[in-house]
């Protein structure tokens, strides 16, 4: 009983010193950022400032069953989004150190058992003892410490989430540059198609001897350059291919059981949901992770005044010493001691004080870079949203010059026939029909993956992870892996 009151002692003792901490250093409050009223385009009927409902914007946009598969994969799967949420397990870890700071920094429970010969004499002696050090929290040192991993914590969770968005961008623009490239090769092999047919007339008017062999060479050039395109955008296609395993975790491969039967590229809602600009501070990953990160160096500014300041100690020790073991514990065997103590770095002054003017050039720096990353972000919406809307309004003119084209050459290859024309027309019209079909095909790509881009830029698709703690979407063989090299993740990794 005597030794937990001396317990209790120790503890009041420590109450009475902390109860009249204060905390250092500034009162941080979340910065301004300049943003706009609106968008620049927001006139435009294809643009809606109505905010966007369904975080999973690759359904509502694009209704592509292969694209939601790939996703869903991804977000399984995917390397990069495991070490995000893995940086997120070392935040906490950071967390609950410095929250465990604020209590006894030393406690020890020691014994021993000792005999000894002298003099002809044999001694035993018996101890054991509970020994404690607290360093009082007094300006506020190791709460400033918390409030910084606690900031760094939550940044670390919007980088996981930046890492969310950016990887469903990536999948989707990766799987849309498939569909395009293997339109684009589609288109292609129709134009050899094409092409092999105007040989063949020309050939045979050649045979015939009504042109020279100029309309046949000339017809032959043409196909064979056409047929030559066909590697490059075979080679596009694999290593699209490829880039869209490795986001799936999986090494480059045959893609084509995830892929599918060769599908159409995706088509594009008529109008897009924006929402308004001040929006932007709340929904994109890097502008929270940037305020976040400047908020854990406030903190940090903070702990370096409370060096300038005398540091307050203490503890003590309680136990039992004695010559036979029967007498542990008895009155008299008792022994304890409390101490207080301070330690003040005078001499330190310059080197401390420069650490201050460190610490707030650092703060200011990232206050810098938080308001650029929001000029920035205001940027990348800004130039999504004009290439999404410039690619819309070329997909109109290209269609029609397509169809055109597509006209020109069915008329000229029959005035050709009947001797109506020379073939210098049907070459042009047929190498023309070549380049206006590929290029409607890849403005249709460009017109989806601007899309995608606008998406991301509005940091559009975090919020699948609906308020998930990012540790819990660790799949579980990661989970188990860690636990068995070392036991101490038992009852934190579930």
């Amino acid at each position: 009983m005597k030794l937990s009151l001396k317990v209790i002692g120790v503890a009041a003792l420590s109450a009475l010193i902390t109860s009249g901490c204060t905390m250092l250093g500034p009162d941080y409050q979340q910065p301004a950022a300049p943003v706009e009223d609106n968008w620049l385009e927001i006139d435009d009927p294809l643009v809606s400032s109505d905010p966007p409902i369904d975080p999973r914007w690759w359904q509502t946009a694009f209704h592509d069953p292969v694209l939601d598969q790939l996703i869903e994969t991804a977000l399984q799967e995917n390397l990069t989004l495991r070490s995000a949420g893995l940086r997120v397990l070392q935040s906490q870890q950071q967390l609950a150190i410095a929250i465990g700071n604020q209590y006894p920094q030393q406690q020890q429970i020691g014994g021993s058992a000792t005999r000894e010969k002298a003099n002809q004499n044999i001694f035993n002696e018996y101890n054991v003892g509970f020994n404690l050090s607290w360093e009082a929290d007094f300006w506020g040192r190791f709460r400033l410490q918390v409030e910084s991993a606690s900031a760094e914590l939550n940044a670390s969770v919007a980088d996981y989430d930046g890492a969310v968005v950016s990887l469903l961008s990536q999948v989707a623009q990766n799987y849309i540059l498939i569909r395009t490239f293997q339109a684009r090769l589609e288109v292609t092999l129709e134009s050899i198609k094409s092409q092999r047919e105007s040989l063949r007339i020309s050939t045979a008017k050649f045979n015939a001897g009504e042109v020279s062999e100029l309309d046949k060479d000339q017809a032959e050039s043409l196909l064979n350059n056409t047929i030559a395109g066909v590697p490059a955008l075979e080679t596009s296609l694999q290593q699209l291919k490829n880039a869209l395993a490795i986001l799936l975790g999986k090494p480059p491969q045959n893609m084509n059981y995830l892929l599918g039967e060769q599908g159409k590229i995706p088509d594009v809602p008529a109008t897009i949901a924006m929402g308004m600009p001040q929006n932007l501070i709340r929904q994109r990953p890097d502008i929270r992770a940037a305020e976040r990160q400047l908020a854990a160096q406030s903190a940090q500014i903070g702990f370096a005044v409370t060096a300038l300041y005398p540091h307050f100690s203490i503890g003590g020790s309680i136990g039992s010493s004695a010559m036979h073991s029967n007498d542990m514990f008895e009155s008299d065997s008792e022994i304890w001691n409390l101490f207080g103590a301070f330690q003040w770095n005078i001499l330190n002054y310059g080197r401390l004080r420069s650490n201050v003017r460190l610490q707030d050039a650092l703060f200011q720096q990232l206050l810098v870079d938080y308001q650029n990353t929001v000029l920035r972000a205001q940027g990348d919406v800004e130039n999504s949203i004009v290439a999404y809307l410039k690619s819309y309004q070329q997909l109109a003119s290209y269609e029609l010059a397509a169809a055109a084209s597509k006209r020109s050459v069915a008329v000229s290859t029959a005035q050709y026939q009947n001797g109506l024309i020379d073939f210098n027309t049907v070459i042009s019209t047929l190498n023309a029909d070549a380049q206006q079909q590929d290029l409607l095909t890849a403005t249709q790509g460009n017109v989806a993956t601007n899309l995608v881009q606008v998406y991301r830029s509005l940091g559009g698709g975090w919020r699948i992870r609906n308020n998930q703690n990012p540790v819990d979407l660790l799949p579980a063989a990661t989970k188990e892996e860690m636990r068995e090299r070392t036991g101490a993740w038992k009852g934190v990794l579930q």
